[in-house]
């Protein structure tokens, strides 16, 4: 997150490290959803698990115009939709693939991390 603004909170990572994270993060996820998609017969709810891949996913990538334009009550109820709907695919491919469902956790914690930042974001909006 490298959002410079007078609402900043000071536990707010430094900008440097953001980029490596979402990196490694993305990876993670790609191989999670790619290891989904070449054992889709094995699972019962696939199409469920791809829209809720497909769903987090969108949220993720609109999220910062949101967050940049200011809109931080709208961008803190995204993240919630997005560790909602990533829950939901590590739920529903843990028990089949528990691998895919495992490498999803770093995501929901940063993602969760930036729920935080957001949140303090929009209290701070207020004052």
């Amino acid at each position: 997150m490298t959002f410079d603004s007078e609402y900043e909170p000071f536990f707010q990572p430094p900008g440097w490290i953001v980029g490596p994270v979402w990196a490694v993060l993305y990876t993670t996820i790609a191989i999670s959803f790619s290891s989904i998609l070449s054992r889709q017969d094995e699972l019962q709810h696939f199409r469920l698990i791809v829209v809720f891949f497909v769903i987090q996913l969108a949220l993720n990538l609109a999220w910062p115009s949101v967050f940049n334009s200011e809109q931080y009550l709208v961008s803190l109820i995204m993240i919630i939709g997005m560790i909602g709907f990533s829950l939901g695919y590590v739920f529903l491919t843990y028990e089949t693939i528990p691998f895919a469902s495992r490498l999803m956790w770093p995501y929901i914690a940063w993602v969760s991390f930036a729920g935080i930042i957001n949140t303090a974001y929009f209290l701070n909006s207020l004052n």
